[in-house]
């Protein structure tokens, strides 16, 4: 592990106080080593991976970690905090944080020297030896393993002992097969193994686990299998080639369970195989399980946890074309005037010296873009239901949904219905000779031709005539029911900042932009207007009070004021982390005034963001500034009334008395 951490990756005093700050400060670190090229770039790769499932384990670790193409060789930066970190833990916040950066394209190499870092985690004579450390050199070469290190015993990953073995030896010990994997293949994989397999030294019981990382995974032997008495699954991601697993009982859990009760899930393994109990795995479950998607959890869920992760799924896909298409176009009215958008193809008629053939080619480029937001939505969602072979029927159903003008509600319901479609057939036994061209062309095939017949002749018509009653319901709106939907998408757009309601409201806006009416390009005003004001309020309060902040809350505030100016709602996120109780209330008030006054003033906007930059293009301009920092100010306000309560409470200021730092108040709130 000589390569991938050294002393100036080491912070034994890290002051961060949320895992977002904590990430940053780690990150700086790996920039300042060369070892990334993008610190924001990597960030968001790093906030994508905790926003699947927190990274926070039993025993006060936290691992944030991801693969990302900024990352231009494997690292690991280790901090040590004192007042711990929140990372989404049952037992409490974290004080050793480990963020481990792999290449986009990561080997196979590498992937064991991390998964080796993983398994030694599980070892409290290791964790204990960080929290001693007081050398970042020499913690460095703890984590490198310098030190002798007990190799592994029989039964976990990787060392596969025969059954013959055993009895051989004796009387053989109850067995069981494990199958352990998350998302990036990198930490919770191998860490869950190791644990599952140290929980079976402990109980005398011989756990033998297979890891299925995203690099690959090494099959366990048939013969181990079959010899096996029970099978756990730890997992985040599909178990691949279920069926070798048939017919044996089964514990079926998310990975972090393989982590923090092991033992419990070998005595539940047990449990079921003296009842008898046989799990029912069919021949459909491999051809779901052999993707790269993300299934487990959603199968696991509530119906309505699922839907939403669906309908995120396509929505995250659709909004790179909304960015792109979008400001194109807005770029190209701006240039040219709104009457471009009936130029001549530019492909026939083009001068280089003229502004008019810019705006239009513009114009044109971002119209290609947009036609791509319904098919591309019902594509994804499909995927997200039942992966890449659903892709096909999901990208017909949102094209024809555009034939038979249903929109954006029919790209839905497209997306949906294909994802449906392809899991019934997936779950139809068919003959192993035909298993290989199942999800390249039978599913396809059959999925495209059901999904094509029910959009264009069942639903279709009905969505199309939903849709264009939504339509003629917006530009309808005026007086108290503008100001109540305005209300009611500010909330949404500053609940969450980022998350599941803010993107629900978004993906309302953007999809009306697809045909524009007056009453579409309202609802895009408003929901643009509010999601500024998270950030920019927060970047007013740490200006005007700056007490009542830390002084890395008072740094983020600084940032903040060009995240809030450009429509990232997300640059509020690390003060609602700290004190959400106080923030989020604060911002979502601000956030419906300003919906309500957006939509009051009938201030429009052809742009899916831009934030401040796109103001040429939007209609009443001075106005929706207006209503802008008429929530910001609501928003401020509160905030700092809600934050000097707390600071003047008699147990705050007995607290405050006894460290003298603003720090540690927000670290208590926390």
């Amino acid at each position: 592990m000589s390569e991938l951490i050294t002393a100036e990756l080491v912070d034994l005093d890290l002051s961060a106080p949320t895992k977002d700050a904590a990430a940053r400060s780690l990150a700086e670190r790996m920039v300042a080593a060369h070892r990334v090229t993008d610190l924001d770039g990597f960030l968001a790769d790093v906030a994508a991976r905790e926003a699947q499932m927190p990274t926070g384990l039993d025993g006060g670790i936290g691992i944030p970690h991801c693969r990302s193409e900024h990352v231009n060789a494997p690292t690991l930066a280790f901090g040590r905090s004192a007042a711990g970190i929140d990372f989404g833990a049952a037992d409490g916040p974290a004080d050793l944080i480990f963020l481990i950066a792999a290449p986009a394209g990561a080997d196979d190499d590498h992937l064991t020297i991390l998964s080796g870092l993983a398994r030694r985690l599980m070892d409290p004579e290791f964790t204990a030896a960080l929290r001693a450390g007081t050398d970042p050199a020499a913690v460095a070469a703890l984590i490198r393993g310098e030190e002798p290190v007990e190799e592994p015993a029989p039964g976990a990953e990787g060392t596969e002992p025969e059954p013959e073995a055993a009895e051989a030896a004796g009387s053989a010990p109850f067995r069981i097969v494990a199958v352990t994997s998350c998302p990036t293949g990198i930490a919770h994989t191998y860490m869950a193994a190791e644990s599952l397999a140290a929980a079976g030294r402990a109980e005398g019981v011989e756990v033998t686990v297979e890891t299925q990382g995203s690099g690959g995974f090494k099959k366990l032997n048939p013969a181990v299998i079959a010899a096996a008495d029970a099978v756990i699954w730890a997992h985040d991601v599909e178990v691949r080639e279920k069926t070798r697993f048939r017919g044996k009982p089964l514990v079926d859990v998310g990975v972090k369970a393989g982590i923090n009760r092991p033992a419990e899930l070998i005595a539940e393994a047990r449990r079921k195989t003296e009842r008898g109990e046989i799990a029912a795995v069919s021949e459909a479950d491999d051809d779901k399980g052999s993707g790269d998607g993300d299934g487990s959890g959603a199968d696991h869920a509530h119906f309505g946890v699922r839907l939403r992760t669906y309908l995120m799924s396509g929505v995250s896909y659709m909004v790179p074309f909304v960015a792109a298409g979008g400001l194109l176009i807005a770029l190209s009215f701006a240039i040219g005037g709104y009457e471009i958008a009936s130029a001549k193809s530019v492909a026939d008629h083009f001068v280089w010296g003229e502004a008019d053939s810019w705006a239009a080619l513009l114009n044109q480029i971002g119209s290609a873009a947009f036609a791509f937001l319904v098919p591309v939505l019902a594509g994804y969602i499909a995927y997200g239901m039942a992966d890449r072979p659903a892709l096909v029927p999901g990208f017909v159903g949102g094209s024809i949904a555009l034939t038979v003008n249903a929109g954006f509600l029919g790209g839905l319901v497209a997306g949906l219905l294909a994802g449906a479609v392809v899991m019934a057939i997936q779950r139809v036994p068919v003959h192993a000779t035909l298993r290989g061209i199942m999800p390249v062309l039978v599913i396809p095939l059959i999925a495209s031709a059901v999904v094509g017949f029910l959009m264009f002749i069942v639903v279709g018509k009905p969505i199309a005539s939903l849709q264009n009653a939504l339509t003629d319901w917006l530009n309808g709106l005026s007086g108290s029911n503008a100001v109540i939907l305005g209300v009611v998408l500010g909330l949404m757009m500053c609940f969450d900042m980022g998350g599941p309601l803010n993107k629900v409201a978004y993906a309302f806006a953007v999809g009306g932009l697809a045909d524009p009416t007056d009453g579409s390009l309202k609802v895009m005003a408003a929901v643009m207007a509010a999601g500024m004001v998270p950030p920019l309020a927060m970047a007013l309060a740490t200006t005007v009070r700056k007490k009542l902040f830390t002084k890395t809350e008072r740094e983020n505030g600084r940032a903040a004021w060009v995240l809030g100016a450009s429509f990232i709602t997300e640059g509020a996120i690390p003060f609602a982390a700290a004190d959400p109780l106080r923030v989020i209330p604060s911002v979502m008030a601000g956030g419906a005034v300003t919906g309500a006054l957006s939509m009051a003033f009938g201030a429009t906007l052809r742009a899916p963001h831009g934030g401040v930059f796109v103001v040429p293009l939007i209609g009443e301009p001075f106005l929706y500034l207006l209503a802008i920092a008429a929530g910001t100010l609501v928003a401020t306000a509160l905030v700092v009334l809600l934050k000097g309560a707390r600071r003047a409470a008699p147990d705050a200021a007995a607290e405050a008395g006894a460290t003298g730092s603003d720090d540690s108040r927000v670290t208590v709130a926390a």
